[in-house]
Order: C-alpha cells, then structure tokens, then sequence
C-alpha cells in the first residue's frame, strides 16, 4: 500500500474534514520528503463525495494545498538553513540552476509544468531567493494548476454520471502527470547534456 492510499483509507472515516487532512498531508509531505502523487489523490478526494458542495468543497481544497505546499517549502528551507550543506553540494545546485530557462523565484511556477526541481524549500534557500516572493509564487502557481483540475473535474461531476466522471478525471490526471513526466525528462536531459564537458 502507497503512502496516498494509507492516508485515504486512515481519514476516510472522517468524511469530507478527513478528506482534506489526508490532502494536507500528502501535499506536505510531497513538498519536504518524496513525491506522493498528490495531484491523483485530490482528484480521488474531490470525486469521493458526491453530495458536497462542488463548489465550496473546491476552494476548500485550494485553500487546503495552499497552506500544506506553504508549510512543506518553509519547513525545508529552515531545516537546510539550520544545517551546514557541503560546498560541494552547494556548488553543484547553483550549476544546475544556471542551465534552467530562468533561474530566479519564477522556476517555481514553470515547476509546476516540467518538475525539474525538487526539494523547492531547500533551493530557496541555496539559491538566496527572496523568500516572500517565493511563497507567492508557490501559492500562484498552487491555485492556478489545482484551480483548473478542479474546474475540469467539477464539470465532469456536473455533466456526467458520478462513476463516470470520476474515471474520466483520473485519466486526465494520469495524462497530465505523464505531459509532466515527459516535459521534465527532456528539461533535465538538455541541462544534462548542457553541464557535460566539450
């Protein structure tokens, strides 16, 4: 069982507020530790009730992954501020930068379509990026990408038998993860290929 699954079924019991403490969780733990697939298990969440308030149960999720992506990069960024990085690692992450499309707060948005920078909260830090800014950013970036799933998502639960909306939602997840996937691997392999030696 995945760490996703082991939260749905632990907060199940508690109806819609276990939904969103399960969305919390997995949100944050995805920003500071590993990923958890959390775009799949809020849609999951969001088709799991069908007698909510599509509409105020959607902005209760927003707000939900606001304050867990915020909380996640802030704990990161003050735990490898606390701690002495190595120069080496440092050293390492600042030549990484250097190769991305931009390499100030705004990566954090094109994070959110080609995922080439995990840990964000540690590259705050490393990267001496203004941490207000940042935030912002994250919170931007958080509510336009959740935002639009949701919008898509909702107007499948409007249009569609319940059953079925919630299969056509996940396969949209699944599309966009793997867009996601794809567009990180060749961003990667390009700054790769730009750091080796002629």
């Amino acid at each position: 069982m995945d760490i996703g699954s082991f939260f749905t079924n632990l907060f199940e019991p508690l109806g819609i507020l276990g939904g969103l403490i399960c969305i919390f969780l997995l949100f944050y733990i995805d920003a500071i530790v590993f990923p958890t697939l959390p775009e799949l298990f809020t849609v999951i969440i969001f088709t799991s009730y069908p007698d909510a308030n599509i509409f105020v149960f959607a902005v209760a999720i927003l707000i939900t992954i606001a304050l867990a992506e915020v909380s996640g990069v802030f704990t990161l960024y003050t735990v490898v501020k606390k701690i002495k990085v190595p120069e080496r690692i440092a050293k390492v992450a600042h030549q990484y930068r250097d190769f991305l499309i931009v390499s100030d707060e705004r990566m954090i948005l094109l994070n959110r379509v080609a995922p080439v920078i995990p840990f964000m909260g540690a590259f705050v830090y490393l990267f001496n990026w203004d941490m207000k800014k940042s935030m912002w950013y994250v919170i931007a970036g958080g509510l336009i990408k959740y935002g639009v799933i949701l919008a898509l998502s909702g107007a499948f639960l409007t249009y569609m038998e319940h059953g079925t909306a919630q299969k056509v939602t996940i396969v949209m997840i699944i599309i966009v993860m793997a867009i996601s996937l794809v567009a990180s691997y060749f961003k990667k392999k390009g700054v790769n290929n730009a750091n080796r030696p002629a």
